[in-house]
């Protein structure tokens, strides 16, 4: 159901690759609710992905682009402007990958050149990205700018790896920017810290199954889903949220302020009696 929360705005929506991705979901609920937008991804990804489906779909065009390349980026903020008719109100920065991930690397055993590319992928295209909308003007005043997140950069979990970092990093950048750009145009700039959520990337991460079931288990209010995500973005986009800036806001179910949940207890005592190894051995405790 539409509420107009969107109605006369103007965005982008970077990484909607397939159903699946939360940048998807985002883009439906934005064009829902009034706005007008862009879509961009890289070029392999929109060649590739359903990327073009979804642009037909909203009518909307796709600009490709390399958020790690400034010149790219800068061509996606000049066209989006020229095509939406106007400077742009809100972003969503939907990017991640890790080399390290996908070619099963341990975080004790990371290949640093594409450690590089983890933290330029997944965070500093994130600096390249607002650093580009600034100097191009390119926002609107009271403009809204989201990246998706996870807990991992608080916490540690297996599997997460280097990504872990990359996260951090994206959540520093958001509240060194969100000062900058808050002070001098009243953009704000915030990381919303997602539930784990079944999507292209995050069926990279080795374990996602058994963690999104845990997770699931510890949250009182259950899992967050894309869908519900791209309602949590929404929000953040419209004006309801003004004074919101250089924020971490989770988005997890309650999961980042629990410490052990009644069905998670109940099921770590079921298998306190035997436990299997990485190899698949059984270990008794």
């Amino acid at each position: 159901m539409s509420n107009n929360l969107l109605k006369g705005k103007r965005g982008i929506i970077f990484g909607a690759l397939n159903e699946k991705s939360i940048a998807w979901k985002v883009a439906e609920r934005a064009v829902e609710e009034g706005a007008k937008i862009t879509l961009s991804n890289t070029p392999v990804a929109v060649r590739m992905g359903a990327v073009k489906a979804l642009a037909n779909k909203l009518n909307c065009e796709v600009v490709s682009a390399d958020a790690t390349n400034v010149a790219d980026l800068e061509n996606v903020f000049r066209k989006s402007i020229d095509v939406l008719g106007g400077k742009i109100d809100f972003i969503l920065h939907a990017i991640g990958m890790s080399p390290n991930v996908r070619r099963r690397k341990t975080y004790d055993d990371l290949d640093y050149n594409m450690l590089d590319k983890t933290l330029d992928i997944s965070a500093i295209s994130f600096h390249k990205m607002i650093q580009s909308a600034k100097k191009l003007d390119a926002i609107n005043k009271n403009g809204s700018i989201i990246a998706l997140s996870y807990v991992a950069a608080q916490r540690t979990f297996y599997g997460y790896n280097d990504m872990a970092d990359a996260k951090a990093l994206l959540e520093s950048i958001a509240r060194s920017f969100g000062y900058i750009y808050g002070r001098e145009s009243s953009v704000r700039i915030n990381t919303i810290s997602q539930s784990p959520t079944i999507t292209t990337a995050g069926e990279g991460v080795k374990g996602m199954d058994k963690l999104y079931d845990f997770a699931n288990r510890m949250s009182p209010l259950g899992n967050a889903s894309a869908e519900e995500c791209a309602d949590y973005c929404i929000v953040m986009f419209s004006d309801l949220t003004r004074k919101v800036t250089m924020q971490n806001l989770f988005h997890d179910g309650g999961f980042s302020n629990v410490g052990m949940s009644l069905r998670a207890m109940a099921t770590y005592e079921r298998g306190l009696d035997e436990y299997r190894d990485e190899n698949g051995k059984i270990i008794y405790g």
